[in-house]
Parts: C-alpha cells; structure tokens; sequence
C-alpha cells in the first residue's frame, strides 16, 4: 500500500502512459501491416499473438534496462537517446517509413514478423519507459514496468487510430510529449552513477532544486532543438 500512496509513483504511472501513447503508434502500424493479408479469421490472433510476443520480449528488454542503468555512464547514453528520440517527435516523418514490412498470409510468419520489427523499434519505448520508472526510486521499478506495459496493450491494439488522430488535431500533445522525453532525460542523466557524486557529493539524490532544473533544461533542449529541426525540414522540402 506504501507504493501507491506515493506520489513519486502516480507521476511515473502518468509519464508512462504518456511515453505509450506517444511511442505505441507506429508498433500498432507495424502490427497492421503485417497482418493485413491474413484471413479475416486469423487478422485478430494474427494482432493479439503479435501484440502478445512484442510484450513479453519488451518486459525482457526492459528488465535488462532497467539493471545497465545502475552502471556509471549508462545513463547518460541514455539520456542523450531520450533527447533524441524527443526531437525526432517535433520532426515530421517520412511517409514512406514502414514500406519495408513485409506482410504475410500465414499466421505465425505475420506474428514473428511482428515481433522482430517490435524489437527494433522498442528502443526508445524501452528507454523511456526504464528511465520513467526509474525515476520512482524504491522498489517500484519492476512494477512500473509492468502497469506501463499493459496499458500499452490496448492502446497498440486498438487506440492508435484514435491517438493518430487526436495528435494531427492537437499537435501540442505531441510537443508536450517530446518535452516529456527531455524531462526525463534531463533527470535520469543527472542521477548517473559516475555524474551525481561529482555534482553533490555525499548524496544519494540530488536535491530538488537540482532535479527540476534538470527536468526543465532537458525539456527546453527538446523544444528547442525540435523547433529547428523542424524548421529546416520544412525549408528542405520547398
């Protein structure tokens, strides 16, 4: 019960949901994808055992994420991928980026399909959400892990049409997510074994002070970092 009177938590399962809103989109794509010329018999356990596998593979990963972060250093590389992944959010895409999904009429060449490109593309869901919960502190990660990923679920399976459309109306979600990630990255690169005991010695946290204007500076460098980026792809394209 301790757990979930603390608001450290809420913040992370609210972050998290946000992270698999943002970042589910392009897996249900995916799913769609590779789906498309099954039987409409076999479409839905085509979506489910494919949603299915990329779950339990993400849980894996982020298990493994969530043990390299107490490494020195890691969490820099961590925090540099977030900022990154957070600009790309403020960039438009190429239209053309899941081309090469190769769809399949037999069920489980569409679900193992499903799966590898899921592993690909988890990367950043992974970082996000291990940095999300990581940022909970105590023993709360793993179950973080798992809240996230099984909201994820019925937002990759069903929700990302509703998502895709509610961010081409609302862009602002989308600069609010991006800003997010940097949020994120900012915090989890201050707390980073090998960065913190130089920063404040002694301490096992840094001081709040500290962690907002980490937060704050890594959700400006997204901003505005994404905004030029942005800019010049549009300059590009005329």
């Amino acid at each position: 019960m301790d757990m979930l009177t603390s608001p450290e938590f809420w913040l992370a399962v609210g972050q998290i949901i946000m992270i698999d809103i943002l970042l589910g989109g392009d897996n249900a794509v995916v799913i769609a994808l590779a789906c498309r010329k099954l039987p409409d018999a076999q479409r839905t356990k085509g979506i489910i055992w494919g949603t299915i596998g990329a779950i339990v593979l993400r849980v894996v990963l982020i298990f493994f994420a969530l043990t390299l972060l107490k490494l020195p250093y890691l969490k820099l590389v961590g925090a540099v991928l977030l900022l990154w992944i957070g600009v790309k959010l403020l960039v438009p895409e190429d239209e053309d980026e899941h081309g090469n999904i190769q769809a399949s009429d037999k069920l489980w060449a569409a679900v193992k399909t499903v799966i590898l490109a899921d592993l690909v593309m988890s990367v950043d869901n992974v970082i996000a959400i291990a940095g999300a919960a990581e940022g909970a502190g105590g023993g709360h990660q793993m179950p973080l892990v798992i809240f996230g990923l099984l909201v994820s679920i019925p937002i990759i399976v069903w929700g990302s049409q509703l998502v895709i459309k509610l961010m081409d109306r609302f862009p602002l979600i989308i600069t609010l997510g991006g800003m997010l990630l940097g949020w994120i990255a900012g915090t989890m690169a201050l707390s980073d074994p090998a960065v913190l005991p130089r920063l404040v010695p002694g301490q096992s946290a840094a001081p709040a002070l500290w962690h907002y204007g980490a937060g704050i500076l890594g959700a400006l460098a997204v901003l505005v970092f994404g905004r030029l980026m942005a800019l010049r792809a549009a300059a590009a394209s005329h």
